[in-house]
């Protein structure tokens, strides 16, 4: 009688044992492409996040002693799909989601989460956002159970124009973006704030482009060239940003590019050397930063398979989150959000803050342009081209910042 009871007692706590390790992790949903034409970014941004979970959280005892695990579910960059993984996740059991690539698939993720939070009081979910870099998404689409931890494209635009400003060498600019509400989004900004800055230059083209679709961007490039422009400005990303750059090195055209993701895998490939001094960068971090306290992280990284580090941002994100659950003593999303909310973090481009009235992260800014590795101001290449890039104008946190139009509905 007396084993049969410590059996019993020993198959209960090793069925416990069991559902203790089995839940002993925090897991988040990565929904972002991982097929079609933009699963490179989306699975190197899924690498991303693996490795900054386990370096930077796992591996210092993770959140409350539990470790944190993203999982992919692959949206394939679709918002109606996007909504679809969202409840695939929910049903898993999923509190939080991240999703970075394209801000239609943020509008129709946003919109997803409010609903559901509405229905469920008692099963929230919060939403990171890494990438997804349209205004409205903290202006007048606000939620509280949204953080944009990507500066907004207008604060990017604000920072590139203020650059072009100062460079009397432009005269015509043409605006080249995918058609969708980034693309529409960064035409508007550039054309807004040019006109203030810079009266004097001309918009002498503008083109939006199916998202995704181009094969071959050799007839944009053509109307740019018979447009006499010297300057593009674009905010294409992933594939649509390759090509768009291949093409113009295959025709020769000499203009420079602005861009947001001339960093991100697969671009400075397709760039190589014709792309030297004529590429300009707006972006968080890059490799060749001084100081560089993501250096190691980064080398470390890109040893790995199809491993390509160039989105510090994440890092952000994920040690952010981390330490809110920590102090918050909870994965409730409510109290996460609580706890993020006006968070000051020591990241490793400087100290950045998330705003409480609209949940959107500042933090430092830095123009950079493509060029030849030197070994000094350009230790490190990108993509073995032998091409890297070099710091041209920082911009701090504090100058980084624009007003919010949020109304924050809080629960």
């Amino acid at each position: 009688m007396k084993n049969t009871t410590i059996q019993r007692l020993a198959f209960v706590a090793g069925i416990l044992l069991i559902g203790g390790s089995a839940f002993a992790q925090v897991k988040i949903a990565y929904i972002d492409p991982l097929s079609g034409p933009f699963a490179n970014v989306g699975e190197n941004g899924l690498k991303a996040f693996k490795e900054a979970a386990e370096v930077l959280v796992n591996q210092k005892g993770g959140v409350m002693g539990q470790k944190l695990e993203f999982v992919g579910f692959d949206n394939k960059a679709s918002p109606q799909e996007t909504q679809i993984q969202l409840k695939a996740a929910i049903d898993q059991g999923f509190r939080f989601v991240t999703q970075g690539n394209g801000s239609g698939a943020a509008y129709s993720l946003i919109d997803a989460v409010n609903k559901w939070n509405a229905r469920n009081p008692d099963k929230t979910v919060l939403f990171f956002n890494w990438a997804a870099v349209d205004p409205t998404l903290t202006n007048e689409k606000c939620s509280f159970w949204h953080f944009r931890f990507d500066a907004n494209s207008d604060m990017k635009m604000e920072a590139i124009t203020n650059f072009m400003e100062q460079d009397k060498k432009i005269k015509k600019v043409y605006i080249i973006g995918q058609d969708y509400a980034h693309g529409h989004q960064v035409a508007k900004a550039t054309k807004e704030m040019l006109a203030k800055k810079r009266r004097d230059v001309q918009i002498v083209g503008e083109d939006l482009h199916p998202i995704g679709k181009v094969k071959d961007f050799a007839p944009y490039i053509a109307k740019i060239k018979a447009s006499g422009a010297d300057t593009v400005v674009t905010g294409n990303w992933g594939n649509d940003l390759s090509l768009l750059i291949k093409a113009a090195k295959d025709s020769g055209l000499k203009a420079r590019f602005y861009t947001y993701y001339a960093g991100a895998p697969g671009t400075p490939s397709a760039m190589g050397a014709a792309a030297a001094d004529r590429v300009f960068l707006i972006s968080e971090w890059h490799m060749n930063l001084v100081p560089n306290k993501t250096e190691q992280f980064a080398l470390a990284f890109n040893k790995k398979p199809g491993g390509e580090f160039s989105t510090l941002r994440i890092n952000t994100e994920v040690s952010m989150v981390a330490e809110a659950m920590n102090k918050a003593k909870s994965t409730d999303p409510k109290q996460v959000a609580l706890t993020l909310e006006d968070m000051r973090f020591n990241a490793d481009n400087g100290e950045v803050w998330m705003r409480k009235s609209d949940h959107q992260l500042m933090q430092p800014l830095f123009i950079s342009v493509f060029s030849k590795a030197d070994g000094k101001t350009v230790k490190h290449d990108s993509e073995g081209t032998g091409y890297g890039w070099k710091t041209l104008a920082s911009i701090s946190q504090r100058d980084s910042q624009l007003p919010t139009s949020c109304i924050m509905e809080r629960p």
